[in-house]
């Protein structure tokens, strides 16, 4: 009997597993925050250079007299706002003033204090270590750093829950999360935030693996493809909670600490999680798994032998090697292709949520629909997948969030500030299809790979999808190459002809649509010939299960 053929007798999606389901999003929902921390972490309000001499300056005017110092020192730059990392090098003797107070010769010099705006945020992390100017690199330095914590995280966090089981690596994650999220709050400078920023990195990415893996292992294969989907459709809701304590608190301090106290709430429900009963047959602890089947067939008031458990096949964990990804013609092409997909779809989503400021608008209303038109993202491939084919459902995917985001040249430099709107609903357009994206190329990409080599393929996308994350903060910094309201359509157009070039690679795959899964690497060659479909039309025909894949 196969492992999966137990779950017909327990329940697929009983009691039992509905309650553990429900523990595991909570857990879910709560790490979802980490992920988009920088946004308000890292928030750079709008500034200017501290007048000299004047120690009490504030960004807000205070009366004639400021008025009077602000235009005498600060330059304005061509979109007529105060300049950000410039003053005016005033000589008493020489220089000339207009009627407006304002230098006529005097020469420019970089400044080394600035005043923020207290309008958005009170205090960020940004304003706290001068983060502007020629610092300024440091922030998306800083979400690249976090995002090869998340790629170090990936690989041992999967190694230690091979290693020691689900649970174990969970309470392991819920620890490291929550210790390194506290101590972010009492990051002291640049160097420590970007160590901790690394470490909760990992660890987010450790939570989020394991308790999604924990949560299949315990659901029947008739339930698992959709409860992956909804799972994942959890994940904004925690994005929401941020932002409300982003907006309540507006001090950087309290935000992170409004994010790593309620992990507290999630040490609380472990206790309840019970390990998975998989990884316990494939490590050979039979008779801890099989009470666990038990006790969730009782649960779910199932009556069962306990015999049903003496003759289980867990099957072999497929070892294969990275090289045979490229080791035909027809194969490597196709992971060439997924591994840019996966890519470009993770610098997208990312992209837009981690760097709100690149688009018009109040910060907190942006923020707030970024994470909105999420949930319709992850909704379209329910719909679409199983209608009308992975393939051509990414297509659309890509197709359209890429001409969404390009169309924005079109909007800010033809259209100015009255159609500013209009470029950041562009913008959340290709953030909605970025998400439906993501999570359409994981099914198609699981469904190319043959058995033999599916968990090194689905491994090595997953990377790819973390270096399409690193990247994605300098991507959003070519804003400032020109500069000004231009400026914002340069970011937004590497985002959108990245997806329309991934859209067109795409037509080159296969469609799985009703295609029996690879097993071999022959298979895999073979996946687009008359004869493989005239194969899985037979046995697909003999079968009423659904094929799930499983990694």
């Amino acid at each position: 009997m196969k492992f999966d053929d137990i779950f017909k007798e327990i329940g697929e999606f009983g009691p039992y597993q509905r309650r553990n389901y429900l523990l595991l999003v909570v857990g879910w929902v709560l790490t979802g925050p980490i992920m988009v921390l920088s946004v308000f972490v890292m928030g750079s309000p709008d500034h200017r250079c501290q007048i000299p001499g004047l120690y009490n300056d504030s960004y807000a005017v205070q009366g004639k007299q400021h008025t009077d110092l602000i235009h005498k020192y600060i330059p304005l730059d061509s979109d007529g706002e105060y300049d950000k990392c410039y003053l005016y090098n005033i000589d008493r003797s020489k220089t000339v003033f207009d009627n407006e107070s304002r230098p006529i010769n005097a020469s420019k010099i970089k400044c080394f204090a600035w005043v923020y705006d207290k309008t958005l945020f009170q205090d960020t992390f940004v304003t706290k270590e001068n983060l502007v100017c020629d610092n300024k690199y440091r922030i998306s330095l800083s979400k690249t750093i976090y995002f090869a914590g998340v790629l170090t995280g990936s690989f041992l966090f999967g190694m230690v829950s091979d290693l020691i089981g689900r649970k174990k690596t969970l309470f392991i994650g819920i620890v490291f999360e929550l210790a390194s999220t506290l101590a972010l709050a009492w990051s002291y400078n640049y160097l420590t935030y970007v160590i901790l920023r690394f470490c909760t990195g990992a660890a987010c990415v450790g939570v989020f693996m394991t308790t999604y893996v924990l949560a299949m292992e315990w659901v029947g294969p008739s339930t698992r493809t959709y409860a992956g989907l909804i799972i994942a459709f959890f994940g904004p809701v925690g994005e929401l909670y941020l932002e409300l304590i982003a907006y309540l608190t507006r001090d950087w301090f309290w935000i992170v600490i409004g994010v790593a106290v309620p992990f507290v709430l999630v040490f609380i429900l472990y206790c309840f999680l019970p390990e998975s009963p998989r990884w316990l047959y494939s490590t050979g602890k039979k008779e801890e798994a099989s009470k666990l089947l038990e006790k969730a067939a009782k649960y779910n008031g199932k009556d069962i032998s306990s015999k049903l458990f003496d003759d289980i096949d867990i099957g072999k964990k497929e070892a294969g090697k990275i090289w045979l990804l490229f080791s035909d013609r027809r194969l490597g092409v196709r992971t060439v292709i997924i591994f840019y997909n996966w890519m470009v779809a993770s610098m997208v989503f990312y992209g837009l949520s981690l760097n709100t400021g690149i688009l018009y608008g109040d910060y907190y209303i942006n923020f707030l629909i970024i994470v909105l038109v999420e949930f319709p993202g992850h909704i379209l491939p329910l719909f679409m997948i199983d209608r009308i084919g992975r393939k051509r459902s990414h297509f659309i995917y890509m197709g359209v969030g890429g001409i969404a985001c390009l169309s924005t040249i079109f909007t800010v430099n033809f259209g100015g500030e009255d159609l500013q709107y209009i470029t950041t609903a562009l913008a959340m357009l290709g953030k909605l299809f970025a998400t439906a994206a993501f999570a359409t190329i994981y099914v198609l990409s699981a469904e190319l790979f043959p058995t033999a080599i599916r968990n090194i393929g689905m491994g090595s996308s997953s990377c790819w999808a973390r270096v399409g994350g690193m990247i994605s903060p300098f991507i959003a910094d070519t804003a400032d190459l020109v500069g000004g309201t231009s400026g914002t359509a340069i970011p937004l157009s590497i985002f959108g002809g990245a997806c329309l070039l991934a859209a067109g690679l795409t037509l080159i795959l296969p469609e799985t649509l009703h295609q029996m899964l690879p097993e071999t690497i022959e298979d895999g060659k073979n996946f687009t010939t008359k004869e493989y479909k005239e194969k899985s039309k037979k046995y697909l025909q003999g079968t009423q299960e659904i094929i799930v894949t499983q990694f």
